[in-house]
């Protein structure tokens, strides 16, 4: 079975060159796959890249786009371009089955706009939403939403922890993830309306493990394996701890290297630090689903580098290849059933 890539190559702040390395590494590292690209954007541009890496190029086609959908672009006029721009070429791909995914680390707003106009969410999700997969002290742990829906309702979250949970059971392997929400304290009390509300519906769900409110620290702690909130509460936290890691790493390098009793001392433990190291690498973590969409779009980082990309393709394909989206409409649908007998009951 060969798994076919819809490739946006002119998002993101690398563009072209980024973006096709990207997929080389991609095609290297999948052993247990085989796989096919489709590449949209600016064909010269990306036929001077392909040339690069034969092995790629003899699986990669390219489609031409002279509409590019560019960073600054705002959501409305993607919109308007809807199916001939770049990005909307690529979507509308996957949507027309000649793609099992679709990849950009373009625009994220017009992405997620186009997105849910050319894939369709799938039926009672109201909004797509953005999930991280993050290192904590006991593994690692899905946040979401993390930057598609700046402002939500008490729906919203509902949906986001359904569908994070369905995350967390094929990603992290669990069978009952626990979910919590992001609050301002743990206490029953704290928070505003919608998350209160939120709060008071999850609590009362059968065949659901939730862990109630968690605070910001308790997200590396490992308290809980899904965080649900909001997109602005999600994204803040998301670049908190990207930067806090970038800045352990550099207090480290700075304390090994700075003395010959650092370097001595790296010497010794070598193969820990670079262990270390890898744990605290946001590019390894890079790709995110956008959950609720009824076919697999992966949101690579704008600043990525080529290693980055190459794992959010990885990310694409794991989804394809474990079926989310069929796991999720199944997990939503089981739930919407629960919900509506005991009502009937109560």
């Amino acid at each position: 079975m060969i798994t076919t890539l819809a490739i946006d190559v002119m998002g993101g702040d690398g563009g072209a060159a980024v973006v096709v390395k990207g997929a080389s590494l991609a095609l290297e590292k999948s052993v247990n796959h085989k796989l096919a690209f489709i590449f949209f954007g600016h064909q010269p541009k990306i036929l001077e890249e392909l040339q690069k890496f034969p092995n790629l190029a003899a699986c990669s086609s390219v489609v031409h786009s002279d509409i590019i959908v560019t960073n600054d672009m705002k959501p409305a006029v993607a919109v308007r371009a809807g199916r001939k721009s770049n990005m909307g070429m690529a979507i509308n791909a996957v949507a027309m089955g000649q793609a099992d995914a679709v990849i950009s680390a373009g625009n994220t707003g017009a992405y997620m706009a186009l997105s849910k106009i050319i894939l369709k969410t799938l039926p009672g999700i109201d909004r797509p939403a953005i999930p991280a997969l993050m290192p904590t002290m006991k593994g690692k742990a899905v946040v979401l939403d993390v930057g598609a829906n700046i402002e939500c309702n008490t729906d919203n979250l509902i949906q986001f922890a359904l569908m994070g949970e369905a995350l967390a059971c094929q990603i992290l392997n669990l069978e009952s993830p626990s979910v919590g929400l992001l609050n301002v304290g743990s206490e029953e009390l704290k928070g505003n309306a919608t998350i209160q509300e939120a709060y008071q519906f999850l609590r009362t769900l059968s065949d659901f493990r939730f862990s109630g409110f968690v605070e910001g620290d308790d997200i590396t702690a490992g308290k809980t394996d899904v965080i649900v909130t909001d997109g602005f509460s999600g994204n803040v936290a998301l670049k908190a701890i990207e930067g806090a890691a970038r800045l352990i790493k550099s207090i480290i390098t700075h304390s090994l290297s700075s003395s010959w009793l650092g370097r001595l001392g790296y010497l010794i433990g070598r193969s820990q630090f670079k262990k270390l190291q890898a744990q605290l690498d946001p590019r390894l973590y890079n790709g995110a689903v956008f959950l609720g969409l009824r076919h697999i779009a992966v949101k690579s980082h704008g600043g990525v580098d080529a290693i980055g990309f190459a794992n959010s393709i990885d990310v694409a394909i794991q989804m394809v290849h474990k079926n989310l989206v069929h796991k999720i409409e199944q997990r939503l649908n089981l739930m919407n059933a629960r919900i509506a007998l005991e009502s009937r009951r109560a």
